[in-house]
């Protein structure tokens, strides 16, 4: 069947996931794996076209620090009021941006932050030893590589609370470390070009991979081996449940029917549910990337630049730098002055790590982030589930929070 043959009505289905991003594909293959029929729907003309096509690539399995913290204070006004730097707000009336707004400050204490934290930990660890059980049974080319990171910090300051995380997390068995600059220069010598660089945070376990790359290689795999159905160019326009099955009917009038459904569509979720009387706390977050050549000193090792709010990962050939966090932006199209930004931002970051004068590819996603950072991973009844608001984590989180709204949903009468 091509992509927009789809029939005016179908119900053969055990389960339908709105979404085609890593989120809603693992989704599907967490349902597909337990013997359920699967009905994938995305309105875009293929899987990951959204924030999934082109994020900052790595794999953060052991960085999972919320954005809310004590530190969060200190940086209000640079969140509120920024206009060149990495953050930026685009100011609203709407009830909504208010209440998230604050939502998130009320998270922003000690105690906000070590739970946050750990709860997406304990998510990260399991989305990773899911993501292993999945390349064990199907193996994926998406430039996988446990490439090790290093999170760059430009004062002591920032190692000491470097420090402060990291025994946090220490009995959650994961493997991080302070080092010098020294030291993180010889883990990477692409360092030699930061001498601003005070200290890092070495996780030598931390992987990274091309999110796009890997979403098409899982649809194969489900189309191939589980017999999955995706249809693309389906924009779902209202979700009802009627007489014991949820109708999901698109912009175009076709409609689809099933048991079960898990919403898995991003920043758009929160809309889809919303005339359900269902109210999601996530808010747009823009982010940006490029994707360039290796540069005359382009590191190996993924890296974060916490004072510029930036990340260089290597995906074979090439390299991924991504950031900026433009909050309440809600236009998924890259403005070409905060692009300049990012790239003017990595020049004086790492000068040498990517070609800047031959880039290959520009990117904007709108990242769907919860006050609390976690993702919404809930059983909303009569058959219907979430899996949203995974923020800058969802290619990390992506393989666990599926396995979770499934289990949510198959497991609860």
């Amino acid at each position: 069947m091509t992509p927009n043959a789809v029939p005016p009505v179908s119900s053969g289905h055990d389960l339908i996931v709105i979404g085609a991003g890593v989120v809603g594909l693992a989704t599907a293959y967490a349902a597909a794996k337990r013997g359920c029929s699967v009905l994938l729907l995305d309105r875009n003309a293929g899987p990951a076209l959204g924030t999934s096509f082109a994020n900052g690539a790595q794999l953060s399995y052991a960085y999972t620090d919320a954005m809310a913290g004590p530190a969060t204070w200190a940086q209000l006004p640079e969140m509120a009021f920024g206009r060149n730097g990495p953050f930026r707000t685009r100011w609203s009336a709407d009830p909504d941006f208010l209440r998230w707004g604050l939502a998130f400050l009320r998270q922003a204490n000690t105690a906000g932050l070590h739970r946050n934290t750990l709860a997406t930990l304990e998510l990260a660890l399991q989305s990773r030893a899911a993501m292993q059980a999945l390349l064990q049974q199907h193996p994926i080319d998406f430039d996988h590589e446990v490439s090790g990171k290093l999170h760059l910090y430009p004062s002591a300051e920032g190692v000491q609370g470097a420090a402060a995380m990291i025994a946090l997390k220490r009995d959650s068995g994961v493997q991080q470390r302070l080092v010098d600059a020294a030291e993180a220069t010889a883990i990477e010598p692409a360092l030699s070009g930061a001498p601003w660089l005070a200290g890092a945070v070495y996780s030598p376990e931390e992987e990274a991979g091309d999110p796009y790359r890997f979403s098409q290689g899982l649809l194969q795999v489900l189309q191939q081996h589980y017999g999955m159905q995706a249809w693309f160019g389906f924009d779902t326009q209202s979700l009802r449940h009627v007489d014991g099955r949820w109708q999901l009917q698109a912009r175009d009038g076709r409609s689809v029917q099933a048991a079960r459904v898990v919403v898995c569509a991003g920043i758009d979720s929160a809309a889809l549910l919303k005339p359900l009387r269902l109210r999601m706390p996530v808010m747009a977050i823009k982010g940006y990337s490029f994707t360039a050549p290796l540069g005359a000193n382009a590191p190996r090792v993924s890296l974060t630049d916490t004072k510029r709010k930036l990340v260089f990962c290597r995906l074979g050939e090439r390299i991924r730098v991504a950031g900026l966090a433009d909050l309440n932006d809600w236009n998924p199209a890259p403005e070409p002055a905060r692009l300049a930004t990012l790239i003017a931002q990595a020049r004086a970051s790492l000068p040498e790590a990517a070609d800047y004068d031959h880039i290959e590819s520009s990117w904007a996603g709108l990242r769907p982030v919860t006050p609390w950072t976690s993702p919404i991973i809930r059983n909303l009844g009569d058959g219907l589930a979430c899996n949203i608001g995974h923020g800058m984590l969802g290619w990390t989180l992506a393989m666990g929070s599926g396995e979770h709204a499934v289990q949510k949903l198959l497991d609860t009468p």
